[in-house]
């Protein structure tokens, strides 16, 4: 059975800083990308950030310059290191990995960031 384990998140202050991880577990064997999605209450879930196996990276506007996300795909583990937050980082944010077709996408059980202002 595929797991994907959070550790980080949290309460910070608006310009702090927190740190995501996650690790994968199980026989996974066709990884395509992994990243985090965010889910803030009424909005539907958003792509944060990704990386490729081949080690490409995609962040959202809203984010770049501010996170970044690393991956180590031998360990199947993916970091996500967020300065500068804002009030508006807050949400739920989940870990994804999304295998090579025909092999499913998996998720995490998500874990909770608060920036207050």
């Amino acid at each position: 059975q595929v797991q994907l384990v959070e550790s980080g998140g949290g309460l910070v202050q608006a310009g702090g800083s927190l740190s995501l991880s996650c690790a994968a577990s199980g026989r996974i064997s066709n990884i395509a990308a992994m990243g985090w999605y965010r889910q803030a209450p009424g909005k539907q879930r958003e792509l944060v950030a990704a990386v490729t196996s081949g080690g490409s990276t995609n962040y959202a506007n809203s984010v770049k310059g501010r996170f970044t996300i690393s991956g180590d795909n031998a360990k199947k583990t993916i970091a996500l290191q967020m300065n500068s937050l804002k009030p508006e980082d807050t949400a739920v944010y989940f870990c994804n990995l999304r295998s090579r077709w025909p092999d499913p996408t998996y998720w995490g059980q998500g874990t909770q960031v608060t920036v207050s202002s």
